[in-house]
């Protein structure tokens, strides 16, 4: 295969973009210039890729399951993949949000636009999940690109529900991960979380969730949406099984920039601790949030503390002002970093060292080349924004929410030298009725309108755990704990002792 060499009127057309201001013969002179270079790219050809490993057969590759089949819209894909015969996850039934390599078995994550993508590899959290046993039974459904924080966007039709309430979203990118698990469907399954799209559905649909501190789960092999905001993590009815099952999946593996100085431990140990002498900071500005939280979800939180104290701990309240901002700092760089990297990085993008999915950049690049119109709503109001911000400011505001990001981090880092961890609602409200119409408004307010509590905590790269904290007007309620840095064992012990306190 040899390298299209460029014509003399596209590089006219990149010239005008950079204002390079070319004329017609300089061009011709560079255009000469551009094709001798061309000749590393036929090289490169001759060389073969690297490629993640696929160590376990495919049982069944499955089908689209429908009907009775799918009762709450959760599932995208249903195969077979048997795990070893031997480690912590034997016997256990396992999904994979559809955002997720597997080798063999489609993977649409949640657009038109990847219909007809079945990857050649397996994401390195599939193959540490196989290898201790798990049997992966399908992948789930997401929103499009898993770029919705209430979970209307997706395809196909029809979408997840949620499992209490029908008419109501089941919430975020997870859905359909948290649908199958609160369902019963399956034991455990893989979330992927940038704004909260772990905890968001575990709180919404009823179930445990928890993402680690930044980098503690190797991403690779995962459809990223911005390098400094991707989490993938466990989620489960129980936090015993949140906790085993990140147990199998944390640590560097090598090809994740994501991943630097990463500290592990045996989460399973540390959930027969008790809470005698715990601290518990609750967090001002994560309740009685204007216009967005709701009093019954307040005082659900409250209680679940109370409960907590019985248990041995000791909390008060503690203020991190620059809570209230955490939204508006990830939203720009949501914005400006999505759109470089997910969509005009085909998914990819460039400067960083790890493994790229070289086959997803073919097959993502020429589809949404051809097929853009096919984008969501929320992803096409995130480009528009986020091209216009890097065209017009220099990418000024991604730099200084980065830099801010830190502020916050230290703010929420002390507080955490006085408290063991920080507790505030998962959402400060439960989950919303579906969209009634397409319209944009309708869309981006079901989508968008939800990340209050979860998203600041993307940016500053805490871990993070959505429980399961009883009903109010038949929804369920989820708690957040928020602890320090790589310290995922205190989320897990007290998700554990709560979960045991109420039976």
């Amino acid at each position: 295969m040899s390298v299209k060499r460029p014509g003399i009127d596209t590089l006219a057309a990149i010239s005008d973009y950079y204002g390079f201001e070319l004329s017609f013969e300089e061009l011709g002179e560079f255009q000469s210039a551009v094709a001798g270079s061309m000749a590393i790219y036929d090289r490169l050809d001759e060389l073969a890729d690297e490629s993640l490993p696929v160590n376990y057969p495919r049982a069944e590759l499955g089908y689209r399951p429908v009907g009775d089949d799918n009762p709450l819209n959760g599932w995208a894909w249903k195969c077979s993949v048997p795990g070893a015969d031997e480690g912590p996850l034997v016997g256990r039934t396992v999904a994979l949000k559809d955002n997720i390599a597997l080798a063999g078995i489609p993977m649409m994550n949640g657009s038109p636009i990847m219909e007809g993508f079945v990857p050649r590899e397996d994401a390195t959290v599939v193959t540490r999940l196989l290898d201790a046993g798990a049997h992966i039974i399908g992948k789930t459904a997401v929103p499009a690109f898993c770029f919705d924080g209430g979970g209307c966007t997706g395809y196909p039709e029809p979408q997840p529900v949620n499992p209490h309430d029908h008419g109501r979203l089941a919430g975020a990118s997870s859905n359909g991960s948290a649908v199958v698990v609160t369902n019963g469907e399956v034991d455990m399954a893989l979330g992927g979380d940038q704004g909260g799209s772990i905890r968001l559905p575990a709180s919404w649909s009823g179930c445990y969730g928890i993402k680690g501190t930044h980098g503690l789960v190797p991403y690779t092999g995962i459809f990223p949406i911005e390098l400094t905001l991707d989490h993938v993590g466990p989620m489960a009815r129980t936090a015993e099984d949140c906790a085993l099952m990140l147990e199998v999946l944390a640590g560097p593996d090598g090809l994740d920039p994501r991943q630097y100085d990463v500290r592990t431990a045996k989460y399973t140990e540390s959930l027969s601790e008790d809470l005698i002498g715990l601290r518990i900071g609750i967090l001002r500005e994560g309740f009685g949030i204007d216009g967005v939280s709701e009093p019954d979800v307040d005082a659900a939180v409250k209680e679940a503390v109370s409960v907590l104290e019985k248990a041995g701990a000791r909390a008060s309240e503690v203020s991190v002002p620059m809570h209230s901002d955490g939204l508006a700092l990830w939203s720009a760089i949501a914005f400006e970093g999505a759109t470089e990297l997910m969509v005009r990085g085909d998914g990819y993008g460039t400067n960083w060292r790890g493994h790229y999915s070289t086959q997803l950049m073919d097959f993502y690049g020429r589809a949404r080349r051809a097929r853009g119109h096919d984008f969501s709503d929320t992803v096409k109001m995130t480009v528009l924004a986020g091209h216009y911000m890097s065209e017009q400011y220099n990418r000024h505001y991604y730099g200084k929410a980065q830099n801010i990001g830190r502020r916050l981090a230290r703010g929420y880092d002390n507080a955490l030298q006085e408290y063991d961890l920080l507790i505030m609602p998962t959402t400060a409200m439960k989950a919303v009725s579906r969209p009634a119409d397409k319209h944009l408004t309708s869309t981006l307010a079901g989508a968008l309108g939800n990340l209050h509590n979860t998203a600041p905590f993307d940016v500053s790269g805490h871990p993070a755990m959505s429980v399961p904290v009883g009903f109010s007007e038949g929804l369920p309620v989820g708690m957040q704990l928020v602890g320090r840095r790589w310290d995922e064992s205190t989320l897990l012990k007290v998700a554990h002792a709560y979960q045991v306190a109420v039976g």
